[in-house]
């Protein structure tokens, strides 16, 4: 009898252990939303949309604790959207994030799967896009600097350095997977960032490279389908820093995107139908002012100003957005809130389909176009 007793408390004990050591944690958001829209297509829209702000998701994250500081880590993350229950990132079962590494304290980590560039992490929390301050409608246009993550990386190996007093540095780099074709459809990024109290810094660059005699990439590389930008060469970079005041917090952004034997803006970058290019090279350069303050725990205001000055088919399209967003906090995991833009855009009459396009909405048969969501974010 004191044998067993004896027996199921070392049992309890090693289990106990075992669980301490490792663990899984279910995670995710749910964004639902009205969106009015005063011209898409020609024509004003009421529609009902998931992700206005933050994409709709769920995922796994897990990590195991091998000893010696190290750690073996995952993420398996979906993306979906709540109104029709359809998988998104092009029906991939975890487009969002796929990956398995080993951390440590000291080295910092080293992943593998389907990732995040080094411009959304490092340059992408100093703007307002692709969080959770205004996310999707607030990208600059076509989301071209992809700081509102459109696309992820195949294939792609990553090192995410340990954080030194503040600085923290990483590079990815995405396989083409193509016997014969190494560069065809390949992705390589670095980025660094620097915190210093009140004070946040970073610069990042991007490059994706493709056969330069197609421009439509190969299916198994590192990036395809989701890409708002059909080009053979695209390379992005810049730079930001952001200061909080107390409960405001204030940034600048620049970015620039290149694009070499370029066909065009995707349907996926627009919504609607593709907007072909004329001449084989194009540039897009953002300028984003932000801030963002807390009037009270619950609620908060954030607003962006973001002027693109761009070049394509030879004509030099100036794109200038407003952006608003008022939100209110119901409970820790719980918000609802209210946001609105205003694009217009300028010395663009001679690209053959291009107006006034926020992301995620649609293109405007004008020079102009204004949108407004009221929505309900869960977290869980």
């Amino acid at each position: 009898m004191k044998k067993t007793l004896m027996v199921a408390a070392l049992t309890g004990v090693f289990a106990t252990a075992a669980q301490a050591q490792s663990s899984v944690t279910l995670y995710g958001l749910i964004d639902a939303g009205i969106t009015y829209t005063n011209n898409q297509q020609g024509h004003s829209n009421f529609k009902a949309t998931s992700g206005s702000v933050n994409g709709s998701r769920w995922g796994l994250r897990g990590a195991e604790d091998l000893g010696g500081g190290l750690k073996a880590i995952f993420v398996l993350e979906n993306g979906f959207n709540i109104f029709n229950g359809t998988l998104g990132q092009g029906g991939r079962e975890f487009g969002r994030q796929a990956f398995v590494g080993i951390s440590g304290e000291q080295y910092g980590a080293v992943t593998l799967g389907r990732q995040y560039d080094s411009v959304v992490d490092y340059l992408g929390p100093l703007a307002l896009t692709g969080t959770q301050y205004g996310g999707t409608q607030f990208a600059h246009p076509f989301d071209n600097d992809n700081l509102d993550n459109s696309f992820r990386v195949n294939n792609s190996v990553k090192y995410t350095s340990a954080n030194f007093g503040g600085f923290k540095f990483g590079g990815m780099y995405g396989f083409s997977n193509e016997a014969g074709g190494f560069a065809d459809n390949r992705a390589y990024s670095v980025g660094a960032s620097y915190n210093y109290g009140p004070l946040n810094i970073a610069a990042a660059y991007l490059q994706l490279n493709n056969d330069v005699n197609q421009a439509v990439p190969n299916a198994l590389g590192a990036v395809s389908g989701d890409n708002p930008l059909a080009a053979g060469r695209q390379r992005t970079f810049g730079g930001g820093l952001s200061y909080a005041f107390g409960p405001a917090t204030v940034g600048f952004v620049f970015t620039q995107t290149m694009l070499d034997n370029a066909l065009g803006v995707t349907a996926a970058g627009t919504g609607g139908a593709a907007i072909p290019f004329s001449e084989s090279h194009a540039r897009f350069t953002n300028y984003e002012v932000n801030g963002r303050y807390s009037l009270t725990p619950a609620l908060s205001v954030a607003g962006a100003y973001t002027y693109t000055d761009s070049r394509i088919s030879g004509e030099s399209p100036k794109f200038h957005q407003v952006s608003l967003q008022t939100a209110y906090a119901l409970s820790k995991r719980t918000d609802v809130y209210l946001q609105g833009e205003y694009q217009h855009v300028s010395d663009g009459d001679n690209v053959p389909g291009l107006g006034a396009t926020i992301t995620g909405v649609g293109v405007s048969s004008t020079e102009n176009q204004v949108s407004a969501t009221i929505g309900l974010r869960h977290r869980f």
